[in-house]
């Protein structure tokens, strides 16, 4: 239950996966913009257990430059991943705020190891304007915060897909992707050949947001153990979120990006969310980090009555 949760700050400040810097100073910024505060004012019990270390890369272009930083990233994702399973063995919840999307990697593992030792399977939700579903064989960038969600699910670099010990990750049958608006051409073909279920923008319109997440909980839910949420604030819409690194207009409002969490929270399967792509160097007054920080409290049942 929620209200017996007991949360554990993990920070991930990595912005190697991406094409443009600024994403390690989320962290900071959706500190600063009163996380502990506010969460303790669910009365939760709250935990910050820092920063998890990242590489430096050595100076020049990075040796793979169809996936960019893979060492450095892994290596962070592998720390990350030791962590997020030490706090669900000690029965608390994680709460990782990244960084950039490639943070997934090491979230996920870290989950799906730890059920996948107490016998048990956990779906995803994951909330973006992108598929995120590149490998380096597909990616148009090389850069790998395009292709967390593909390696979660068992294709791209090894030292990604196989952090959890075993390839995949996680049933892609209990995998949901919301909010999307931009893929790549070859990530379209990835996410037919595998065949995750998919809410476009365009479903979103058409539908609304509360059959989706419907729809969505069931799929995330069926036959499984609990399920984690990896939500990238570009899904936002610019308006309500500038600070971030890959903005893409048309993405969801203030009420249906709270909506989705809400939902979560209902449930009461949540098992454990991370949050990324806070750009505090992009964006305005820190508006994207609080509007995180209020998302965060969503999807740990804050009510307005």
């Amino acid at each position: 239950m929620i209200l017996d949760r007991k949360v554990s700050l993990i920070g991930a400040p990595l912005d190697l996966g991406g094409a443009v810097q600024g994403a390690s100073l989320g962290p900071t910024a959706v500190r600063m913009a009163g996380l502990e505060r506010r969460i303790r004012a669910l009365d939760l019990d709250f935990e910050d257990l820092g920063d998890v270390p990242v590489a430096v890369p050595a100076s020049g272009d990075p040796p793979e430059p169809s996936a960019r930083f893979i060492r450095e990233i892994a290596l962070h994702c592998e720390a990350l991943r030791d962590r997020v399973d030490e706090t669900l063995t000690r029965g608390r919840f994680p709460l990782v705020i990244g960084g950039d999307h490639a943070v997934a990697c090491g979230t996920i593992s870290g989950v799906a190891r730890n059920f996948r030792r107490r016998g048990q399977k956990v779906g995803l939700i994951w909330f973006d304007a992108h598929g995120d579903m590149n490998t380096p064989e597909t990616s148009p960038s090389g850069n790998v915060h395009g292709m967390p969600l593909a390696a979660c699910l068992g294709f791209g670099h090894r030292s990604l897909t196989e952090l959890a010990g075993a390839a995949p990750m996680l049933d892609v049958s209990n995998c949901v992707l919301i909010g999307v608006h931009e893929l790549d051409a070859r990530e379209k073909e990835m996410i037919r050949k595998v065949g995750i279920r998919i809410y476009t923008m365009r479903e979103i319109d058409m539908m609304g947001m509360q059959r989706v997440m419907e729809e969505a909980l069931e799929i995330a839910n069926d036959g499984t153990d609990g399920f984690h949420v990896s939500f990238d604030v570009d899904g936002c819409d610019v308006s309500i979120a500038p600070g971030t690194g890959t903005r893409v207009p048309g993405g969801t409002n203030f009420r249906e990006s709270h909506l989705v969490l809400e939902n979560v929270a209902d449930s009461g399967r949540l098992v454990s969310l991370e949050l990324t792509e806070v750009n505090p160097i992009l964006d305005h007054a820190n508006r994207t980090a609080e509007l995180a920080v209020g998302l965060v409290e969503s999807a740990l049942g804050k009510l307005v009555l």
